[in-house]
């Protein structure tokens, strides 16, 4: 006679219940946006904003509520991280993205000028970041000085028109010509300081051009001035390496790296000719804090 056993389905685990988000949460997740819009705002020093941040890793709904937010501002999360905060930069439709044009009125820049202007954030870019290893790398630390870029350029200044003389175009550049073959003409005519009595910088010289340029990464949250040898000496943010990732792909900074002129890392302005570029090549492409 044997014994009948009977058999049971196995218990299965309860499906984990889905919290239902409340007003309180998107208004919380709209908060940590707007901590993300203030890039000088770091959050060690900002117990809300540090627990926001710790809610996001550690909630996947919390998280992707603060996405949405985000992108229905027409925002990009480029990290949300303990190094960086909430780093969100502007799309090109987005009420806060920053275009040239008017970065140009805010500097008081002529249509010359404003081309100037861009041309010194892309040498401040490849300056701050001068080997794709330490863009990749998330505990490099770029510096540069207004110093620094300017000689930076005006080297890329000499290599276009030696370029341009063995081609024996010494001339106005063609209309299908590489926009840098006509910057390194304007850039080379323009003062470095300017003609005041004292050598103070003008507004319109090239190294007060540069000064504006990294003013203006400074109070966007990209740059920390670090000194005041060599015009201003500045250091990277996390902010701005991941801005530089995330905008990578210039035509003109491409350009700029074909040269072979090697930035020195401590932001001085002694600049040296590649010895071998093969391993001295740039990151291939930057792009400017704004839109065209």
């Amino acid at each position: 006679m044997s014994e009948h056993v009977e058999w049971s389905e196995p218990e299965t685990a309860a499906a984990p219940v889905a919290v239902a988000l409340t007003p309180a949460d998107a208004a919380d997740a709209a908060r940590l946006v707007a901590f993300g819009l203030q890039p000088k705002l770091q959050p060690a020093r900002d117990q809300e904003y540090g627990e926001l941040l710790r809610r996001y890793r550690e909630d996947p709904a919390f998280a992707r509520l603060a996405d949405a937010v985000a992108a229905g501002l027409g925002l990009v999360v480029l990290e949300v991280s303990p190094r960086a905060g909430m780093a969100v930069t502007a799309a090109e439709d987005s009420v806060f993205a920053v275009r040239m044009g008017d970065y140009a009125r805010r500097t008081a820049a002529d249509s010359v000028d404003r081309f100037l202007h861009g041309l010194a954030h892309l040498a401040v870019a490849a300056m701050a970041f001068p080997r794709p290893e330490d863009l990749a790398d998330d505990g490099y630390i770029g510096r540069v000085s207004v110093n620094g870029v300017d000689a930076f350029v005006r080297q890329a200044c000499r290599r276009l028109e030696e370029r341009a003389e063995e081609q024996g175009e010494n001339t106005d550049p063609a209309t299908d010509a590489p926009g840098l073959e006509s910057a390194w003409r304007i850039w080379a005519r323009r003062s470095s300081t300017g003609a005041t009595k004292d050598a103070r910088r003008l507004a319109g010289s090239t190294t007060g051009i540069i000064g504006k340029a990294v003013g203006f990464l400074t109070d966007s949250g990209f740059l920390q001035r670090t000194g005041d040898d060599n015009g201003g000496t500045y250091r990277t943010t996390a902010r701005y390496q991941l801005q530089v990732r995330d905008m990578a792909g210039s035509a003109a900074m491409a350009e700029l790296l074909e040269l072979g002129i090697v930035p020195v890392t401590d932001g001085s302005a002694t600049l040296l000719p590649a010895e071998d570029t093969d391993d001295l090549e740039l990151v291939a492409g930057a792009g400017l804090p704004f839109h065209s």
